[in-house]
């Protein structure tokens, strides 16, 4: 970690050129400025190199390039940097000469921290920059020789396919599972077998004698290190870079296509039934649960689950546990490797338990409390709605009868109004729109056309017919004319037949909304995501951000740091945990420890440090923690409340290719 902090301040401080070494060619020195390689760039150099269905030569000719080790300072650098701006404790073009003639020296790269005696720690190799860079520059060359060619239930590692698209695929396209089991692997680190047989791996398609030496070099002197059935990928140590993560999807890229075959064949054997043979008319009496295998690999996280029966799943087990045992040579813990009930128990898998759930138990349908609640609501709405229409009109009718009378004094005391400019179109205007809303919402009162409907048409003398004949042609002609208009718009038998046909379809989709539920929760399982709640809340009391009540409070050792860096160490920890468990079902209880227990301890802990009161942190930093930067200006690290309340399921991201860590302190 210490390491990675040199790299950036390295990076990002000089802004000068490439310094040339003794050994630079002058064939390698260029006078134009290095340019970083984009994506498709990169792509075409490296297919260049492919012939015969193989990839030739990749060290000297790809990786050895100057825009390809430029490139890797870029994505180690904490921020783009200017193309002549580059770190000045190596030189580019002298590393690249090194590669071209295969004598970079590895061991000369590296650092070694040994343990004090009796702690029974292994020793910390630190890569420096230079190896750090050349590291970077494999990944990226390896990530586009293999990425394409990876099957789909790959996940860590790669770009868009890390924890979060996961999760997504279980909880879209995992239905009805009966049994499932997690492989747990037994503590071990890659050992001398293991290299030489990623070596021969990567040699099916990378006919390069130099990068498989390489790669062995790396792991003799532990700058690279795999640890499987352990808790150490991604917690920041200097041999946790992508590289490891892509070597490990390339070691195990064998065994996903065995399982991949597993997963086709019992799809052949268990069809989907076809609807002709179901017949036309019962298709929603038949229900039909094809027997499906589902898989997904998260680096060394292997999950596997059947919707079949249980003989199924424990041959699907023991074809897992043979395969990783004899064809890739890894010590499996069988007595973790268990096949649970997937109905009746919760399985941990990327540190988050999934459990399969009638969908209702997901998207739970309002309470009869919560109905009444919201019908409550809508009917004050309309109160207040027609509240305010009865407003505007006695507004209207004031407002009218004062221009009236204005106008009615202003004719009575002189001849007539005499005005430099016409108002009659603006006044005609104003009245006619105020009159077409009244119309409008008097022919929207169905009580109020009915009224009046039964007083112009009932017990009329002009219908019957003694009276008619005796009456002038044009006189009836126009009465007639009149109940048209009258049925036309005062008649309420059609607005009331279309209210009334209008609620049968709002009951009707309410009853089949609850069918098709009820139905669902009778023949369907979905997956239900879930963070760790007891285990979070022991690591919050443990790392000691609340007390034995469970309430916040300060931690006394960070007392001593500056207040932006106290911010920062609790902003860290929120925003680790937030990014980690957007994706589950109970995100909520999540939010709430960092709302409510991390910031309030963060404010506890300022106000240790001033020996003030937790009012007055808050009224200098602000609830959402804020600070000031050298130039004055806000800096908020902490997330604030409302970026908290904004997270959740639908804001899914993988931000980088490699995010395969656990977030425990």
């Amino acid at each position: 970690m210490v390491a990675s902090l040199h790299i950036r301040r390295i990076i990002t401080r000089n802004a000068r050129g490439f310094p040339l070494s003794h050994h630079s060619s002058p064939k390698l020195h260029s006078t134009l400025p290095l340019q970083p390689l984009t994506k498709p760039q990169l792509k075409t150099l490296v297919l260049n190199h492919y012939t015969h269905g193989n990839f030739t030569n990749l060290i000297q000719n790809v990786v050895a390039s100057p825009p390809v080790l430029f490139t890797a300072c870029q994505n180690l650098a904490a921020a783009p940097f200017l193309p002549g701006s580059v770190p000045d404790r190596f030189g580019i073009d002298a590393t690249a000469l090194e590669l071209r003639e295969n004598r970079f020296d590895v061991a000369a790269c590296c650092a070694t921290l040994t343990p004090p005696s009796g702690t029974g720690s292994s020793p910390l190799v630190l890569p420096n920059l230079k190896l750090k860079v050349v590291v970077e520059a494999i990944r990226m060359v390896l990530e586009v020789v293999y990425d394409e060619r990876f099957v789909t239930f790959c996940y860590g590692g790669r770009v868009g396919m890390g924890r979060h698209t996961a999760v997504r695929y279980l909880k879209n396209n995992v239905e009805n599972p009966s049994w499932w089991f997690a492989v747990r692997f037994k503590p071990h680190r890659f050992e001398h077998f293991h290299v030489e047989k990623l070596c021969s791996v990567i040699e099916r398609k990378v006919k390069d004698v130099v990068l498989t030496g390489l790669i062995k070099r790396l792991f003799e002197c532990k700058a690279l290190v795999i640890e499987l059935g352990g808790d150490w990928l991604g917690r920041g140590l200097p041999q946790e870079c992508g590289l490891c993560s892509i070597l490990m999807n390339v070691y195990f890229d064998g065994f996903d296509k065995e399982i991949q075959e597993m997963r086709l064949r019992e799809n052949r054997e268990n069809r989907e039934l076809d609807p002709k043979m179901i017949g036309a008319g019962s298709d929603c009496d038949v229900f039909y649960k094809p027997v499906k295998v589902y898989a997904v690999r998260h680096l060394d996280e292997i999950l596997v689950a059947a919707s079949g029966s249980k003989m199924m799943a424990m041959e699907l087990r023991t074809g897992v546990v043979k395969s990783l045992e004899l064809g890739l040579g890894l010590r499996v813990d069988k007595a973790n490797t268990a096949i649970h009930s997937a109905v009746s128990e919760k399985i941990e898998f990327l540190g988050m338990e999934l459990q399969a759930v009638p969908p209702s138990v997901l998207r739970r349908p309002m309470s009869e409390k919560a109905i009444r609640a919201r019908k409550k609501y809508l009917r004050q709405k309309e109160v207040r709605a027609l509240e305010l229409r009865n407003a505007r009109a006695g507004n209207r009718r004031k407002l009218g009868l004062k221009i009236f009378g204005h106008v009615y004094k202003k004719i009575k005391q002189s001849d007539g109004f005499k005005f430099d400019f016409s108002i009659e179109n603006e006044v005609r205007e104003i009245f006619g729109s105020w009159a077409d809303e009244v119309v409008q919402e008097f022919l929207g009162n169905i009580d109020e056309c009915q009224e009046w409907h039964r007083s112009l048409s009932a017990g009329d003398f002009l219908q019957l017919r003694h009276i008619r004949n005796q009456l002038p042609p044009e006189l009836v002609h126009a009465y007639d004319k009149f109940q048209e208009q009258v049925d036309k718009h005062l008649n309420p038998i059609k607005a009331r037949k279309a209210i009334e046909e209008q609620e049968r379809k709002v009951e009707e989709e309410e009853e089949q909304n609850y069918a098709k539920g009820t139905v669902e929760d009778l023949t369907r399982l979905c997956m239900k995501v879930e963070a760790p709640e007891l285990l979070i809340r022991k690591a919050v009391k443990l790392v000691g951000f609340t007390n034995h009540m469970g309430r916040p409070r300060p931690i006394e050792f960070l007392v001593a740091l500056e207040d932006a860096d106290i911010i920062k160490w609790y902003a860290g920890i929120a925003r680790r945990w937030l990014d980690y468990f957007c994706c589950c079902h109970n995100f909520k209880m999540v939010k709430t420890i960092v709302t409510y227990h991390l910031r309030f301890s963060c404010i506890l802990t300022l106000a240790e440090k001033h020996e003030s009161t937790k009012r007055e942190v808050i009224k200098h930093f602000s609830k959402d923690l804020k600070v000031y930067d050298m130039n004055g200006n806000h800096e908020v690290h902490f997330p604030t409340e409302r970026e908290v309340k904004m997270m959740g399921d639908r804001n899914l991201s993988d931000p980088k290719p490699v995010d395969g860590a656990y977030l425990w302190l």
